[in-house]
Protein backbone atom coordinates (compact mmCIF):
# COMPACT_ATOMS: atom_id res chain seq x y z
CA UNK A 1 0.00 0.00 0.00
CA UNK A 2 2.70 2.64 0.29
CA UNK A 3 4.50 1.70 -2.16
CA UNK A 4 1.76 2.39 -4.45
CA UNK A 5 0.69 5.34 -2.42
CA UNK A 6 4.58 6.74 -2.84
CA UNK A 7 4.35 5.75 -6.67
CA UNK A 8 1.03 7.84 -7.66
CA UNK A 9 2.69 11.18 -5.68
CA UNK A 10 1.48 10.64 -2.18
CA UNK A 11 3.03 11.57 0.85
CA UNK A 12 2.56 8.66 2.92
CA UNK A 13 2.80 9.07 7.38
CA UNK A 14 4.16 5.96 9.12
CA UNK A 15 3.96 5.70 12.96
CA UNK A 16 7.17 4.87 15.00
CA UNK A 17 6.33 1.43 16.65
CA UNK A 18 5.01 1.89 19.78
CA UNK A 19 5.03 5.37 19.16
CA UNK A 20 8.69 5.26 21.14
CA UNK A 21 9.85 8.32 19.91
CA UNK A 22 8.80 12.38 20.31
CA UNK A 23 9.06 12.37 16.59
CA UNK A 24 6.78 9.44 16.38
CA UNK A 25 5.85 9.61 12.39
CA UNK A 26 8.16 9.01 9.62
CA UNK A 27 7.23 11.47 6.28
CA UNK A 28 7.74 9.48 3.31
CA UNK A 29 7.59 12.59 0.65
CA UNK A 30 7.88 10.92 -3.23
CA UNK A 31 8.72 14.54 -4.43
CA UNK A 32 12.14 14.63 -1.55
CA UNK A 33 12.75 10.86 -1.88
CA UNK A 34 12.56 10.54 -5.89
CA UNK A 35 14.58 7.15 -7.12
CA UNK A 36 14.83 6.08 -3.06
CA UNK A 37 10.93 5.84 -2.76
CA UNK A 38 10.48 2.10 -3.53
CA UNK A 39 13.33 1.63 -1.00
CA UNK A 40 11.73 3.70 1.54
CA UNK A 41 8.10 1.90 1.38
CA UNK A 42 9.74 -0.98 3.28
CA UNK A 43 9.54 -0.45 7.09
CA UNK A 44 13.59 -0.43 7.72
CA UNK A 45 13.94 2.09 4.05
CA UNK A 46 11.37 4.58 6.27
CA UNK A 47 13.76 4.59 8.85
CA UNK A 48 16.93 5.43 6.30
CA UNK A 49 14.87 7.45 3.86
CA UNK A 50 12.17 9.35 5.59
CA UNK A 51 12.11 12.12 7.70
CA UNK A 52 10.91 12.01 11.55
CA UNK A 53 8.08 14.48 12.40
CA UNK A 54 5.95 15.45 15.48
CA UNK A 55 2.31 14.98 15.34
CA UNK A 56 1.84 18.28 14.72
CA UNK A 57 4.13 18.63 11.95
CA UNK A 58 1.65 15.73 10.38
CA UNK A 59 0.37 17.00 6.92
CA UNK A 60 -3.44 16.66 6.27
CA UNK A 61 -4.38 13.16 6.59
CA UNK A 62 -7.26 12.14 3.86
CA UNK A 63 -6.83 8.44 4.33
CA UNK A 64 -5.87 5.86 6.96
CA UNK A 65 -4.89 2.43 6.27
CA UNK A 66 -4.61 0.84 9.69
CA UNK A 67 -4.14 -2.94 10.96
CA UNK A 68 -5.87 -5.76 11.85
CA UNK A 69 -5.95 -8.93 13.37
CA UNK A 70 -9.65 -9.62 13.09
CA UNK A 71 -12.75 -7.21 11.30
CA UNK A 72 -15.93 -7.45 10.89
CA UNK A 73 -18.24 -5.69 7.74
CA UNK A 74 -19.91 -3.34 10.72
CA UNK A 75 -16.30 -1.47 10.91
CA UNK A 76 -15.47 -3.55 13.78
CA UNK A 77 -12.09 -4.76 14.56
CA UNK A 78 -9.21 -6.05 16.87
CA UNK A 79 -5.58 -4.98 16.40
CA UNK A 80 -2.84 -6.61 18.19
CA UNK A 81 -3.87 -5.98 20.95
CA UNK A 82 -1.44 -2.59 22.23
CA UNK A 83 -4.02 0.31 21.00
CA UNK A 84 -1.21 2.15 19.14
CA UNK A 85 -3.75 2.44 15.97
CA UNK A 86 -6.15 4.07 18.06
CA UNK A 87 -3.52 6.14 19.61
CA UNK A 88 -2.20 7.17 16.90
CA UNK A 89 -5.60 8.02 15.27
CA UNK A 90 -6.04 10.16 19.26
CA UNK A 91 -2.99 11.57 18.75
CA UNK A 92 -3.42 13.34 15.07
CA UNK A 93 -7.38 14.00 15.84
CA UNK A 94 -5.76 16.09 18.91
CA UNK A 95 -3.68 18.03 16.09
CA UNK A 96 -6.69 18.83 13.79
CA UNK A 97 -4.76 16.83 11.41
CA UNK A 98 -7.82 14.04 10.16
CA UNK A 99 -10.24 14.99 7.54
CA UNK A 100 -13.60 14.74 8.93
CA UNK A 101 -14.22 12.44 6.33
CA UNK A 102 -11.18 10.59 6.27
CA UNK A 103 -11.85 6.57 5.18
CA UNK A 104 -10.00 4.22 7.41
CA UNK A 105 -9.09 1.19 5.40
CA UNK A 106 -7.47 -2.32 6.38
CA UNK A 107 -6.04 -5.11 4.10
CA UNK A 108 -6.68 -8.60 5.23
CA UNK A 109 -7.22 -12.04 4.31
CA UNK A 110 -10.37 -13.52 4.05
CA UNK A 111 -9.98 -15.84 6.93
CA UNK A 112 -9.41 -12.87 8.88
CA UNK A 113 -13.66 -11.83 8.45
CA UNK A 114 -15.60 -12.53 11.34
CA UNK A 115 -19.10 -12.99 10.91
CA UNK A 116 -19.80 -11.70 13.82
CA UNK A 117 -19.47 -8.13 15.16
CA UNK A 118 -16.46 -7.76 17.62
CA UNK A 119 -16.18 -6.25 21.02
CA UNK A 120 -15.49 -2.03 20.69
CA UNK A 121 -14.81 0.38 23.24
CA UNK A 122 -15.00 3.98 22.76
CA UNK A 123 -10.93 4.75 22.21
CA UNK A 124 -11.17 1.98 19.18
CA UNK A 125 -11.04 2.99 15.78
CA UNK A 126 -13.56 1.22 13.41
CA UNK A 127 -13.15 0.69 10.17
CA UNK A 128 -15.07 2.01 6.79
CA UNK A 129 -13.95 -0.51 4.68
CA UNK A 130 -11.97 -3.86 4.36
CA UNK A 131 -9.91 -5.06 1.05
CA UNK A 132 -9.35 -8.86 0.63
CA UNK A 133 -7.33 -9.87 -2.63
CA UNK A 134 -10.92 -10.69 -3.50
CA UNK A 135 -13.04 -7.87 -2.70
CA UNK A 136 -13.51 -4.66 -0.98
CA UNK A 137 -16.09 -4.72 1.48
CA UNK A 138 -17.67 -1.05 2.13
CA UNK A 139 -18.46 -1.28 5.95
CA UNK A 140 -22.00 -0.29 8.07
CA UNK A 141 -20.48 3.39 9.22
CA UNK A 142 -22.62 2.97 12.53
CA UNK A 143 -19.98 3.04 14.73
CA UNK A 144 -18.94 6.46 16.39
CA UNK A 145 -15.03 7.87 15.68
CA UNK A 146 -13.40 8.04 18.53
CA UNK A 147 -12.81 12.10 19.17
CA UNK A 148 -9.37 12.19 20.65
CA UNK A 149 -7.75 10.76 23.55
CA UNK A 150 -9.81 9.07 25.71
CA UNK A 151 -7.31 10.36 29.00
CA UNK A 152 -9.47 8.55 31.76
CA UNK A 153 -8.80 5.66 30.07
CA UNK A 154 -4.91 6.05 29.66
CA UNK A 155 -3.22 4.97 33.05
CA UNK A 156 -0.16 7.53 34.09
CA UNK A 157 2.35 4.32 33.66
CA UNK A 158 1.27 4.04 29.90
CA UNK A 159 1.35 7.72 29.51
CA UNK A 160 5.15 7.96 30.72
CA UNK A 161 5.89 5.35 28.33
CA UNK A 162 4.73 7.20 25.56
CA UNK A 163 6.96 9.97 24.34
CA UNK A 164 4.63 11.37 22.35
CA UNK A 165 1.46 11.51 24.81
CA UNK A 166 3.81 12.78 27.51
CA UNK A 167 4.91 15.48 25.88
CA UNK A 168 1.66 16.60 25.14
CA UNK A 169 0.92 16.94 28.79
CA UNK A 170 4.35 18.06 29.68
CA UNK A 171 4.76 15.09 31.49
CA UNK A 172 8.40 14.11 33.17
CA UNK A 173 9.67 10.89 33.29
CA UNK A 174 9.14 9.55 36.98
CA UNK A 175 7.40 12.78 37.84
CA UNK A 176 4.63 11.94 40.80
CA UNK A 177 1.22 13.60 40.14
Amino acid sequence: VRRAALRDGKIVYMAVPRLREERCFIELDPQRLGSRAPRAASIKGAFEHGRSVFPEDVGPIDLIVCGSVVVAADGSRIGKGGGYSDLEFALLSDCAKIAPDAPVVTTVHPLQLSEEPLPMRSHDLPLDYIVTPDEVIACARILARPSGIHWDLLPRERIEEIPPVRRLLGVTPGATA
